[in-house]
């Protein structure tokens, strides 16, 4: 039965208020009340009234706060910290803004402005990650790359395959818009296959409703380096 009492009017009410609560400290990190008061323009009593239902709803937890150098009298005060859950929601809502965008550049530029900005997104990672592919062995690249990608938030791990390597990725960060943009997964595998030298095959993915990403790493008949160029972004 829906509650159409002044409370849940209240409640409503309050609700961009409160989103605003949880993006700082997602955004800051753990604050106290009266760090959200100040950076809010709030009342204190007005914070932790938003403080109590973020609380309820799941999306904070409370912790002490920790204390360097000397500790002064009283109780230390509490600093408030997003819980799996609560990144978990706004995990969702900036996927659809990213959906979103994505939607606006296949409109005005096509699958090719998709494309070069999947690319484009991948750029960093490719730097950072080429000069530790190109120090080790070719046949513990796809071990580093593994390692590389967990540091990352990935959560990859790699094993021996007949005729090659299959490296299983537990995490994607942007599955949610990759299953209407298959342009993310597709420009990652490119990405793959320059920092090892040699093809690769993607055999599942999460975007499409595997449980892991999976990618055939094949066996590398020479020693390349890590190709140097990217694509054109």
């Amino acid at each position: 039965m829906k509650n159409n009492g002044p409370e849940h009017a209240s409640l409503l009410d309050d609700a961009p208020t409160r989103e605003r609560v949880a993006t700082t400290i997602l955004e800051n990190g753990p604050s106290t009340a009266a760090d959200l008061a100040l950076q809010l323009s709030l009342t204190p009593a007005a914070v932790r009234r938003h403080l109590d239902q973020l609380l309820a709803d799941g999306v904070l937890e409370a912790r002490d706060q920790r204390i360097t150098g000397q500790r002064g009298r009283g109780r230390p005060a509490k600093v408030f910290v997003i819980t799996d859950a609560g990144r978990d929601h706004f995990e969702h809502a900036y996927d659809e803004l990213a959906a979103g965008a994505l939607r606006f550049l296949a409109a005005t530029g096509g699958d090719d402005a998709v494309m070069a900005f999947a690319r484009h997104r991948l750029a960093d990672l490719e730097d950072r990650y080429r000069p530790l592919l190109a120090m080790a062995d070719p046949s513990d690249r796809p071990r580093v790359l593994a390692e590389a990608l967990t540091r990352d938030g990935f959560a990859a791990s790699v094993g021996s395959v007949p005729h090659g390597a299959q490296m299983c990725q537990h995490h994607c960060p942007v599955a949610h818009v990759a299953v209407e943009f298959p342009h993310l997964c597709e420009a990652e595998a490119e990405m793959f296959a320059r920092l090892l030298g040699t093809h690769v095959q993607r055999l599942a993915t999460i975007a499409h409703g595997d449980g892991v990403c999976t990618t055939h790493l094949p066996i590398i008949e020479r020693d390349p380096s890590p190709t140097a160029e990217r694509l054109p972004s």
